[in-house]
């Protein structure tokens, strides 16, 4: 698994790893108004837990979750944009977790401080008809390995 902190302190026989988000810098996406500070990813599965920053007005366009994603709203709202849950809104201090298969938009009205965990990156839907993950890398050559695609469809 990737970590998040210095090399001298991941140590062989350690069973926790701190990280200190207070030092890390935001991270740009692809997605505008959108930054995140990546806490855990582990490359071979996907599973990854943010801290993503949403400026006033932002949108994460088009995706589904492949996996479960779990989403805790810690400042301003998540509000679905498109798709089967429509207009729902996770305001500050509540939860959100969605189902493997579920697609949607979403947007952040007045910006957002979120923590956000995903057993397996997201599938984007991009207007030339790719589908990729937030890196813009073709999602099955880079995830399809992880069988949560066809886990999701069970």
């Amino acid at each position: 698994m990737d970590a998040t902190i210095p090399k001298s302190e991941r140590l062989a026989d350690r069973h926790s790893h701190l990280v200190r988000p207070q030092d890390m810098d935001w991270q740009k996406t692809r997605f505008p108004g959108c930054e995140a500070k990546t806490l855990l990813f582990d490359r071979r599965t996907g599973l990854m837990t943010a801290l993503m920053r949403f400026a006033p007005g932002s949108v994460l366009p088009d995706h589904e979750h492949v996996g479960i994603e779990q989403s805790w709203v810690i400042e301003g709202a998540l509000v679905d944009q498109e798709g089967p849950a429509k207009g729902i809104a996770c305001k500050a201090g509540e939860f959100i977790w969605r189902e493997a298969g579920s697609r949607h938009a979403a947007w952040c009205p007045d910006g957002a401080l979120i923590l956000a965990i995903f057993q397996v990156p997201n599938k984007f839907f991009e207007a030339d008809g790719r589908v990729v993950d937030a890196a813009g890398q073709d999602w099955d050559e880079t995830w399809g390995h992880t069988g949560a695609q066809q886990a999701s469809r069970g």
